[in-house]
């Protein structure tokens, strides 16, 4: 079987293996893209300032979330529809994430119930995702079986009150539940594995919202409840009401300016998660690295510290280091590992998250760095621009 190196040969194997339909609600982002890419360009725009001759030979990623241990300072995110990628996918994102000693986000949108995930990882660290529909009854049941379940923190997420433009849906056609048109048949054809796991297994479901709205599963309809249908009054002062019916840390997912940082710290949010939602929402925001330092400064300039998150763009151990290094508490890991169980199933997230610890770890060797406290903005350097060389004619 072949060797994959890094998380972009995942990628690679993750497109031959599913219908462009399929894909590209995987990798695309919202209008031209340029939040997208700018997400991946921000790791290019800073460089390491290593120092030598100290001693690593203890080196360890090892880190805490409120007191809870995980072996490096990222989980794995919040996606939905992953049942789209690989039949019970959110069971194997967590049982990777499990049998690596970090963190499974699920979210509202997955494809397997919150309960079954839990049966399947009764060992795993799991926080939920959550959406607040203008029923809130369903995000209060969500809350509730997730506590029974054993979860332990809540990101509330706050950047999706509409679903933004994505011109590749559009070309595609993608529309829950899927029609089968000639296009989309050809599609398959082409893509023998993918389609007999859908035929097998049938076509995945928003199981969690099917259940807090107390019906049998219908794609069609709950998926308009979960674009549609969210709640567009949801303010500040809500968190309160989720206060009320979550007893866990509290995190904020979406904030993308210091004014909302400060306010998730003034309303008593536990952390929050600065994101763009994977560029999937504004078609042009400034990346999350872009926007973490100056949060950071913000947060910790008023009193008790705030744990800050982020995610969007990261495909490398050294992308976790450099975050860190900003000031991220941590990195939520989202396309990366869907690239795994896209192409591998189970496997393919244990190999993504594999590769992602391992060169997070040879990083901070080679940084000089021990321990991820180490890890600081000392250790990068903004590096100028390139110029591209203009060869002359012969």
């Amino acid at each position: 079987m072949h060797a994959f190196s890094c998380v972009e040969d995942y990628r690679r194997a993750a497109r031959r293996r599913l219908t462009k339909l399929a894909f590209d609600y995987l990798e695309g982002g919202a209008e031209d893209g340029d939040a997208l890419r700018r997400n991946r360009d921000a790791f290019a725009q800073w460089g390491f300032a290593p120092r030598v001759m100290t001693d690593t030979s203890q080196c360890s990623s090892a880190t805490t979330f409120w007191g809870r241990d995980a072996a490096a300072p990222m989980a794995v995110g919040p996606t939905g529809l992953n049942g789209l990628f690989w039949p019970k996918a959110d069971e194997r994102l967590a049982r990777a994430a499990a049998d690596a000693g970090l963190p499974f986000v699920l979210s509202t949108a997955s494809t397997s119930l919150l309960e079954d995930v839990r049966a399947a990882v009764p060992d795993g660290e799991m926080w939920l995702q959550l959406y607040v529909q203008q029923d809130r009854r369903i995000a209060e049941s969500m809350m509730r079986r997730a506590r029974e379940a054993g979860f332990r923190t809540l990101l509330l997420t706050v950047d999706t009150p509409v679903h933004g433009k994505r011109d590749h849906d559009t070309r595609n056609g993608f529309k829950l539940p899927l029609r089968m048109t000639p296009r989309l048949i050809a599609d398959c054809m082409r893509h023998p594995h993918w389609s007999w796991q859908m035929l097998a297994y049938g076509a995945p479901q928003l199981c969690n919202i099917a259940k807090s709205v107390g019906e049998r599963a219908d794609l069609a309809r709950h998926a308009a409840v979960l674009s549609r249908q969210m709640d567009l009054s949801l303010g500040w002062d809500d968190l309160t009401w989720v206060r009320r019916h979550w007893p866990g840390e509290v995190l904020v997912k979406g904030i993308q300016t210091v004014e909302d940082a400060r306010l998730a710290q003034a309303h008593g949010a536990d952390g929050i998660v600065v994101s763009n939602h994977g560029g999937r929402q504004l078609g042009s925001t400034l990346a999350p690295l872009e926007a973490l330092p100056p949060i950071v400064e913000a947060v910790s300039a008023r009193g008790p510290a705030m744990a800050v998150f982020l995610d969007g763009g990261v495909r490398r151990g050294a992308d976790v280091a450099k975050a860190v290094a900003l000031g991220a508490k941590g990195v939520l890991l989202c396309r990366a590992p869907l690239y795994g169980v896209a192409a591998r199933g189970g496997e393919g997230v244990a190999g993504v998250l594999a590769l992602l610890l391992g060169e997070l770890h040879t990083t901070m060797q080679l940084l000089g760095c021990a321990n991820v406290g180490e890890l600081t903005s000392q250790r990068l350097a903004r590096l100028p621009a390139i110029q591209a060389n203009q060869a002359n004619p012969l």
